[in-house]
C-alpha cells in the first residue's frame, strides 16, 4: 500500500464527508535577517542530524574518506561529521564533529540554494546550531541559544531548510519570555516546515491547532496534520504516536471527516 494510501485509510471512519473551507495554514516566510553568521573554528554539543552514512568502513575506505574531506569535499567532510556525532564506525567525538560541520558552514555559506551540495550546507548549519543549544561537556564551547538561533535562521531562510524552520520554530514558541511577535514568527516558521513535510513540525502545528494552544483551535486541521507526522514519524518518537491516539479519541465524527476531506486536499496538493 503507498504512503498515501496509508494515510488517507488512517481517516477513513464512518462518519459521513462534510463540506470545508480551504485549509491551509499561514506560512508565509518570514522577514529574517538572512546576514552570514560566521562559525567558529572550534567544536560545539551533540543533537545533530541524523543522515544515513556507512555503517562500517574498512580501512582504505576510511583514509579515502579523510583524504576527500582534507581536500575541502563537503560529502566526505558532512559523511565524517555524521560518524563521529553518531559514533559509528569510529569512536564518538562531538569536537571532531563540530569541526568538520564548522568547515562546510564557513566554505559553503555563500552556495546557491540550488547548489548540488546546498542540502548538505544547510544541514551542517542544523548541526551546529544543535550543538549550540547544549554546548559540549568538556570543551570551550558552551550552551548559546542565540547562536543556535543564527544557525537556524541562515539554514532556514537562505537555504530553506524544513529542519531548520522546525527548529527555529521552537525556538521561538519555546523560549523563556517569548513575545507576541516571537510567537507568531515560530508559527510561521512552524507552517512552513510542517508545510513541506517535516514531520516533528506536522506533529507539534497538529497538538496546537488541536487543542487550541496557542492558536485558535481547528481540531480537524489539526487532526490531519498529526496524521501525517504519525505516518512519518521513527520508532522512538512515541510522543508523536501519542498525540496522534488522543487527538483520535477525543475528535468528533465531524471533525475525523473533515480531516479527511483536508487530507485529501494535501497529498493531491503534492501530486500537482
Amino acid at each position: 500500500m503507498r504512503t498515501s494510501e496509508r494515510i488517507i485509510f488512517a481517516l477513513i471512519l464512518a462518519a459521513a464527508p462534510v463540506a470545508t473551507p480551504g485549509f491551509a495554514f499561514d506560512g508565509a516566510p518570514v522577514n529574517q535577517d538572512s546576514t552570514l553568521p560566521g562559525v567558529s573554528a572550534q567544536p560545539s554539543s551533540p543533537g545533530a542530524l541524523k543522515k544515513a552514512v556507512p555503517s562500517t568502513l574498512d580501512t582504505s575506505s576510511f583514509t579515502s574518506l579523510q583524504y576527500a574531506a582534507e581536500s575541502g569535499h563537503p560529502i566526505a567532510q558532512f559523511k565524517l561529521g555524521r560518524m563521529y556525532a553518531d559514533g559509528d564506525g569510529v569512536a564518538q567525538d562531538d569536537l571532531r564533529a563540530f569541526e568538520y560541520f564548522s568547515r562546510i558552514a564557513n566554505a559553503h555559506a555563500e552556495d546557491s540554494p540550488s547548489a548540488p551540495q546546498a542540502t548538505i550546507v544547510a544541514n551542517a548549519f542544523v548541526a551546529l546550531g544543535r550543538y549550540y543549544l547544549s554546548g559540549i561537556p568538556n570543551s570551550k564551547i558552551t550552551a548559546d541559544p542565540d547562536r543556535a538561533r543564527e544557525m537556524f535562521s541562515y539554514a532556514a531562510s537562505y537555504f530553506g531548510n524544513a529542519d531548520a524552520q522546525y527548529d527555529l520554530a521552537r525556538l521561538y514558541l519555546k523560549s523563556a519570555g517569548s513575545s507576541r511577535d516571537d510567537f507568531r514568527y515560530g508559527a510561521r516558521w512552524l507552517g512552513l516546515a510542517a508545510q513541506k513535510g517535516q514531520h516533528q513540525a506536522q506533529a507539534l502545528l497538529g497538538q496546537m491547532l488541536f487543542n487550541g494552544d496557542q492558536l485558535p483551535r481547528q481540531a480537524a486541521r489539526g487532526l490531519m496534520w498529526l496524521t501525517l507526522a504519525r505516518e512519518g514519524a521513527t520508532p522512538d518518537e512515541a510522543w508523536i504516536k501519542d498525540s496522534y491516539n488522543k487527538a483520535m479519541a477525543k475528535a468528533s465524527e465531524d471533525d475525523r471527516a473533515m480531516a479527511f476531506q483536508m487530507l485529501e486536499h494535501w497529498i493531491q496538493g503534492r501530486k500537482d
